[in-house]
């Protein structure tokens, strides 16, 4: 078997189950993607195990593989882990990071991260992502940050909804997260953080309403490659 026939099926179909280009309960059709995509159905079966492995898609004994549900309380307890994770890594951080490694993340947050007018929706949740998974990398625990990206792509529809909505807020709170990084503060590091990531229960439910609004009706690109409007002074 070609592991990299079975590598190119795991990561086109991994795209489409973290976007929600399969819809949340879908039956996905093992028979159609094998012709589309050209591959036969052993390397198309390891790359879908792959994704069950991951979360992103469901296994159901006797009946296939699916596209993962879309539901509340998955996705509520899926912020509080992230919650956890991002503050254990911001408090490392400021204990164990250098001032280099320090500033070289602030002149990227200030080169990349920080403008927004005319970039699309996908592009600052990327910037938004990298800024996070760069802190917890800076904590020197590979294997938090490695957890951290995985949660990112399974909230990752929903971090869309929240930046097409609250991008200048987003921007001006990872500001803030970055001097208290400079200032080793990992008190107020933390605090900022946590009230960045920290969300109630009936937001999520709101948010995931409106998930299923763009995935049915609008259809996922047309968020994806929304363009912010220009930028205020």
């Amino acid at each position: 078997m070609s592991e990299g026939r079975v590598e190119e099926a795991y990561m086109r179909l991994k795209e489409r189950a973290v976007n929600f280009q399969f819809r949340p309960g879908e039956r996905i059709n093992e028979i159609g993607i094998s012709r589309e995509l050209a591959v036969s159905r052993t390397p198309l079966r390891e790359a879908l195990n792959r994704l069950v492995t991951e979360h992103l898609i469901d296994f159901k004994p006797g009946l296939g593989f699916f596209c993962r549900e879309l539901d509340a309380r998955s996705v509520y307890e899926l912020y509080e882990l992230r919650e956890i994770l991002e503050l254990a890594a911001v408090r490392k951080a400021c204990e164990s990071a250098s001032d280099a490694e320090l500033k070289a993340l602030n002149d990227d947050l200030h080169a990349n991260g920080l403008t927004y007018a005319g970039k699309t929706v996908r592009e600052m949740t990327e910037r938004d992502e990298a800024f996070h998974v760069a802190i917890a990398e800076l904590s020197g625990n590979h294997e938090l940050a490695r957890h951290l990206g995985q949660i990112n792509q399974r909230i990752r529809f929903i971090r869309w909804l929240d930046m097409a909505s609250r991008v200048k807020e987003t921007k001006g709170e990872h500001k803030a997260i970055m001097e208290a990084l400079l200032a080793r503060d990992a008190d107020r590091a933390a605090w900022i953080l946590g009230k960045h990531i920290r969300r109630r229960m009936d937001q999520i439910v709101a948010s995931v309403k409106e998930s299923f609004s763009n995935i049915y009706m609008a259809g996922p690109e047309e968020l994806f490659d929304r363009l912010f409007e220009p930028q205020e002074d």
